[in-house]
This record gives structure tokens, C-alpha cells and sequence, in this order.
């Protein structure tokens, strides 16, 4: 997904920046820059490859080669980033998180009619932070320039900006599927992913940028350059994954809201009289937790780490873009409490199925350490379309999808017109899909959240979340 932090204060704020970057580690591990604006120096930039060591191993030493009393960092999904333009709009820093589903259209329009150009990285691929700046460049102002970038791009798209002037813009995507917010201290204003990252600086929260709202921020002023919308759809899985358990989306605290998941689960197992004579209670670790912890307190089953995932060395295990290093990494991180495991009837829950690979690893893996039976819980309905405004769940093919996957064997593609029965356990189709996937996971019982369940534990109203992975509403 990637992050993004900045700063506009009167003193240097690099060192700031950097602290505030890394807390935006667990949102990517392939690249990530840095980039400031001294009076003397000008604009100066750094990027790095995480993929084998941390984001604060790479720039620990950056207060010796970089200052300015504004700066800003990225954790990036894929493109190397900040870059630096130079247009008319001045030279300037640009650092983007989302996706360009039209990239390919938008680069073949910017060469037909303007004779313009693009490095071209390994593979012939642009780096779409610098079509998204190409895309500005066509108007005379940043405002209007970051709004026709925004009203032509298929996705989303969130920026930052540092000006030659020295001063901060953000922009928020056009309906605000991902977080930006603003806060402040006595002599700097902020713009954070992550509401913790800013506030553990010393930030106090101003707010959470409108939808496509574009601001531009100094040391001691922001200015609102456009108003934004009020269409939102903010993604749901920032709170039942993505987020870090300290942050706060819309008001509302990943944490708790997990717990409340939790809880919601273990009232619809009660009603479906589901999983009983259960040991132990315990989380896919780490994101599951806190939803197992919920259920645990809701059903007064104890809960028990019955597995720790290895996390000194091993980073999050979706982000190695290759299916056979995510799987291994998977299987390496999961250490067994053998005393926890062994004749105990075991239900976990987990923050969402996807494809069911290293899930099933885990079953299996369990098993072999003793387990008398495996229930699985997903803390998210099932995922019936791969995302395509957020790089979660963004699969070749839809039917990489276990759940579609499971539909096509059940009942061919005319399942697919039945998506909303599948997904509710109450129906036959529904019921169908959950006792086939029980068969290929090797699982006791399993059970998903409905979408009525998640949208209760995040207590913000469904047509401001956005939801399109489970039932195809944008």
C-alpha cells in the first residue's frame, strides 16, 4: 500500500521525518526516499531498497547528508520514490501512494499530444509517481494541476509536495480511500498516513483531510487550495488489516475496533450454536489478534497464543511479490507452544482469506504439532474481487480468489451472478462455500464476517466505507 510523512516547520525537521517514515514501515517493504528543502541547499533527495534490511537501517546516517525545515518521507509499494521534477511549475518533490489502473492510456495521451517523454525503468514500466507529475505539469498552478491529475487517474492517489518556496502540499485521493491528516505543533504543521506517527512527535491533530481536498502547509499556516468532495469511501481494510493497532482512521481506533470484530464473531457462532467444546482462542498472528482477543472476551473461552510468529528477522509475509517466497516466509515465522497445541480443540481467527495458501500451510502445521481440531474465523466477509484502488488482494486473476475459486467448482460461472447468497451463511449457497473451503483447509468448521458484522465494528456508516472487495460495489 505504501505511507507517507511530512513536515513544514522552521527549524529542520529531517531527523523528525525520519522517525515519522519509519512508523509507516509495516505499510510496504520494497522501496522507500526521503526529501528535503534547505534555503541553501535546495532541494536534496535520497532513495533506497528495503526488501532485505528496514527502512531505518538504509537512513540512519540521513541528518549527515540531508537538512531542511521541510521534508517529507515514503514508504513505497514498487516505485522508486520521491522524485524531482523540474517544470514550469518550478523544481519541486513528489512522493505518491495508490494505484494508476489507466496508466497505460494516460502515457500513450501524454506522448501523443505533447511529445514528451518518460524514463523507462528495468522492463520498459513507467514509475508512476512521475506520469502523476507529468499529469500536474499541464496546468499553471498546483491546485489545478493536482485536480486534473486526480479527475483523470483510474485509482487512487494520495501526494505530497515539496515546493522550491519551501512549503508542503498534500492531496487526499478524490474520495478518500486512504487517510491524510493534519496536525500541528508550536512551530511546524504535519501530514501523516498514520495518526500515531505525528502524535508520538508531538503533534496535536487538527484533521483528517476531505476527500480530494488539496492543502498547501507552511510553519504556521494551511491553506486550503481546493475543498474536495464529499463522496468517501475509505477502505475498510485498513482497519480489519492494514492499519497499525495504534492508529485512528476516522475517528475511530484499529484496536478497538477489532476487539468489537472479535466480539461481533462470537455472537454469530453463539446464534449458529458453531465451534463448541473449543480449548483455546488464539489469533493468526500478528493482524488476528486483536480480533481473536475480542471473541475471547465475548465467549469467555480463554485465549492463547498457541503459535508466536518470529518477527525479529521477518517481515510482513504478503509483500515479497513472488506466491513461493510469501508461502516459505509464512511457514519460517510460526513457532509452536507445543503444550498449547498438542489433543487441544483450537479456534483462530484470522484477518481475512484470501487465497487460502498459507492458511492451509498453517492448518496442516498445526495438525502435525498435535492439534485434535482446527476452526478458523475471518475477520472479513469472503473476498470475492480483487482490489483494484489499493494494492491488497490485487490478483492476476479474480479466480486466484479461493472464494470464487470454490463458487466456479460448486457451480460454474453462473455462481458468480449468486455472489451475495455465497456470501451469507444463512443460505444454502452460503453454507455451500463454507463447508468446501472446510474440505480444503483440512478445517474443523469455518466462518466469515458479514459485511453487516464489519461495518457494525467499525461504527462508521456503509456508503463511506468502501467495500468493493466483498461485494463489487464501488
Amino acid at each position: 500500500m505504501g505511507g507517507f510523512f511530512g513536515i513544514a516547520g522552521t527549524e529542520d525537521t529531517v531527523l523528525d521525518v525520519f522517525f515519522g517514515t519509519d512508523y509507516h514501515s509495516h505499510l510496504g517493504t520494497r522501496r522507500a526516499g526521503m526529501a528535503a528543502f534547505d534555503k541553501e541547499k535546495g532541494l536534496q533527495r535520497e532513495i533506497h531498497n528495503i526488501e532485505n534490511s528496514p527502512f531505518r537501517t538504509k537512513f540512519e546516517n540521513i541528518t549527515e547528508e540531508m537538512t531542511g525545515h521541510t521534508a517529507m518521507g515514503i514508504i513505497s509499494d514498487y516505485d522508486p520514490q520521491p522524485l524531482l521534477i523540474r517544470s514550469d511549475l518550478g523544481t519541486y518533490a513528489i512522493a505518491v501512494i495508490g494505484v494508476i489502473n489507466n496508466s497505460a492510456q494516460l502515457i500513450d495521451h501524454y506522448l501523443s499530444y505533447s511529445g514528451g517523454h518518460f524514463n523507462s525503468m528495468t522492463g520498459g514500466q513507467i514509475n508512476n509517481t512521475e506520469l502523476v507529475a507529468a499529469l500536474i505539469n499541464q496546468k499553471s498552478n498546483f491546485r489545478d494541476g493536482i485536480h486534473f491529475a486526480q479527475n483523470e487517474i483510474e485509482g487512487t492517489c494520495s501526494l505530497l509536495i515539496i515546493t522550491d518556496k519551501g512549503t508542503l502540499i498534500a492531496a487526499r485521493d478524490k474520495v478518500g480511500r486512504l487517510p491524510v491528516i493534519l496536525s500541528k505543533s508550536e512551530n511546524a504543521h504535519c501530514v501523516t498516513f498514520e495518526s500515531f506517527a505525528s502524535s508520538k512527535l508531538g503533534f496535536e491533530k487538527i484533521r483528517e483531510l476531505a476527500p480530494g481536498e488539496i492543502v498547501e502547509v507552511s510553519a504556521d499556516n494551511v491553506q486550503t487550495l481546493y475543498a474536495g468532495g464529499k463522496k468517501k469511501r475509505i477502505c475498510s481494510f485498513l482497519w480489519t488489516y492494514y492499519g497499525y493497532p495504534t492508529s485512528t482512521y476516522e475517528g475511530v481506533n484499529v484496536e478497538l475496533m477489532r476487539y468489537r470484530n472479535g466480539e461481533v464473531l462470537a455472537r454469530t457462532d453463539r446464534r449458529l450454536g458453531n465451534a463448541e467444546n473449543v480449548d483455546y482462542i488464539g489469533g493468526v498472528p500478528d493482524s488476528g489478534t486483536p480480533h481473536a482477543i475480542g471473541y475471547a472476551n465475548e465467549s469467555k473461552i480463554p485465549f492463547a497464543r498457541a503459535f508466536i510468529k518470529y518477527t525479529p528477522t521477518w517481515s510482513r509475509s504478503f509483500m515479497p511479490t513472488k506466491q513461493a517466497e510469501r508461502n516459505k516466509i509464512a511457514k519460517m515465522k510460526q513457532i509452536p507452544v507445543h503444550d498449547l497445541i498438542k489433543d487441544k480443540n483450537l479456534l483462530f481467527v484470522d484477518d481475512s482469506i484470501v487465497r487460502g495458501t498459507q492458511l492451509r500451510e498453517t492448518v496442516e502445521f498445526l495438525y502435525d504439532n498435535g492439534a485434535a481440531s482446527v476452526h478458523m474465523r475471518s475477520a472479513c466477509p469472503p473476498i470475492m474481487f480483487g482490489c483494484k484502488y489499493l494494492n491488497f488482494s490485487r490478483s492476476t486473476s479474480d479466480l486466484d480468489l479461493i472464494a470464487r475459486k470454490v463458487i466456479l467448482e460448486l457451480e460454474g460461472e453462473a455462481g458468480f451472478e449468486h455472489i451475495d447468497e455465497y456470501s451469507d451463511t444463512d443460505t444454502q449457497r452460503g453454507k455451500a462455500l463454507r463447508a468446501a473451503i472446510c474440505e480444503k483447509l483440512h478445517l474443523a468448521s469455518l466462518e466469515f464476517q458479514s459485511l453487516k458484522g464489519i461495518v457494525e465494528a467499525i461504527g462508521i456508516d456503509e456508503n463511506e466505507l468502501c467495500t468493493y472487495c466483498w461485494n463489487g460495489k464501488e
